[in-house]
């Protein structure tokens, strides 16, 4: 009897990461043409908005201020020796310096403003920078509240106070605001580039939950995360943290949600009728990801997740968009997490949000909302203080407990996806999901 095949219900995804990933030439050209956009545009506007006319940063090799290894080239994988960079704004001639208190130029944008030569002592050089433009304030990146923006070490802080000339000194302040908003501000070119890096993630946890790289009854979970992460590398990208993927099945009871993370048993096969979950995320140009999926195990016969589990997800779903309703501008992470999570707990859900910001760091700076062992709020200095503002990217991380009868027991619906802010409100950076991925994807023979 003669077979066609058809492809009905879910369709195998091609996976085609080649034509997305930029060889390292080029992806050398566009970071160093996005960080001359954010230094020439972006800054002038973030040294405005918190009113710091001057921006010294300052670090080491090997011992790299967080803000400083976002600013180097492409072609510098680590600072040389001490290097210095001095932003100073002038707002009423509309100009930035851009400078740098070392022996060569730090990329096409900074300009070096040492000669050795003529001035051996690179503190007294910095020194003679500072008094030639008389700033207002001298930002350093010192900070109780921002770990990112806490970079500046203690060697270094000292001998810049013991050779700045007192009639200045009185002019140090905190970096930390000038400092978060310059790590967690996206442009819009990030943005559309941004969409291509989750594009990426989602494509490798599809690729990961699929008959191509699951044996139902044979594979394990471990060997699937080390999957992801070979995949990562033969792509020749990165990933910021080890992937992670657990099991919850009907034998078994919900656990802690630490369990997720931390303790789970390594090698578990996976078997049919199992609810798969991963935690992943990769590095490209800069810019991180971090998502979280969901996938079914079908059974001999079944064509479709059950019903119950689809309707687990969509209460994940639902969690989702109380949280980004309440995304709204000036509202501190601690506001817009009791606002999500009493809406959701009144429409019936069991709710969990702690969402972080994401772009140039995994966890990165700016507006913390919730933490999953803090539902009742973070404190100051976890990023509580710290204001939602526009064009922020973020990893929308929550989940839903939900009772499933059937199981004779609870499960927790995790989810994650990179969330966009901007002027007109919140939007998905590459979509969210809404269907569980099933293991294998379903084909149809028809007989003729």
């Amino acid at each position: 009897m003669k077979k066609t095949l058809l492809f009905a219900f879910s369709i195998i995804s091609i996976w085609s990461y080649g034509q997305q990933i930029l060889p390292e030439s080029q992806r050398a050209k566009v970071v160093d043409e996005i960080l001359e956009e954010r230094f020439n545009v972006l800054l002038p506007k973030l040294m405005d908005k918190t009113e710091i006319d001057m921006w010294v940063v300052i670090s080491r090799e090997y011992n790299e201020d967080p803000v400083i290894k976002t600013m180097l080239p492409s072609t510098w994988l680590n600072a040389r020796r001490r290097t210095i960079l001095l932003f100073y704004r002038d707002k009423e001639k509309g100009s930035i310096d851009k400078l740098a208190v070392a022996r060569y130029n730090v990329g096409k944008s900074i300009q070096s403003a040492w000669d050795k030569e003529k001035e051996p002592n690179q503190w007294k050089r910095l020194m003679q920078l500072i008094e030639e433009r008389n700033p207002k304030k001298i930002g350093l990146n010192f900070s109780k509240d921002h770990n990112i923006a806490d970079g500046l070490d203690k060697t270094d802080y000292e001998e810049f106070m013991e050779n700045l000339p007192k009639k200045y000194q009185s002019k140090v302040v905190s970096a930390e605001q000038l400092a978060v908003r310059w790590i967690e501000t996206r442009t819009p070119r990030e943005m559309v580039i941004y969409n291509q890096l989750v594009d990426i993630t989602h494509d490798v946890i599809s690729e990961a939950f699929s008959e191509k790289i699951i044996t139902p009854g044979v594979t394990t979970t471990t060997e699937v995360e080390w999957w992801m992460r070979q995949k990562v590398t033969d792509l020749g990208l990165k990933t910021w943290f080890h992937p992670t993927v657990d099991v919850q099945r009907t034998s078994e009871e919900l656990v802690g949600h630490l369990y997720s993370f931390s303790g789970r048993p390594d090698d578990l096969v996976i078997q049919p009728g199992d609810l798969l979950h991963c935690d992943f995320g990769i590095t490209y140009l800069r810019l991180n990801t971090d998502c979280q999926e969901l996938a079914y195990v079908l059974k001999p016969n079944e064509k479709e997740a059950p019903k119950f589990l689809k309707d687990a997800l969509k209460e994940g779903n639902k969690v989702q968009d109380f949280l980004t309703k309440n995304m709204i501008k000036g509202r501190t992470g601690n506001e817009i997490l009791a606002k999500a999570l009493q809406e959701a707990k009144d429409n019936g859900l069991r709710p969990a949000i702690y969402t972080h910001p994401l772009g140039a760091y995994g966890h990165s700076a700016g507006t913390t909302i919730g933490m999953w062992d803090s539902q009742g709020g973070v404190m100051k200095d976890d990023g509580e203080n710290y204001p939602l503002n526009p064009n922020t990217v973020y990893a929308i991380e929550l989940n839903a407990t939900v009772n499933i009868p059937e199981w004779k027991r609870d499960i927790r619906i995790m989810l994650e996806e990179a969330g966009f802010y901007g002027e007109d409100g919140f939007r998905y950076v590459n979509g969210r999901q809404t269907e569980l991925l099933l293991i294998p994807r379903i084909k149809e023979y028809l007989g003729n």
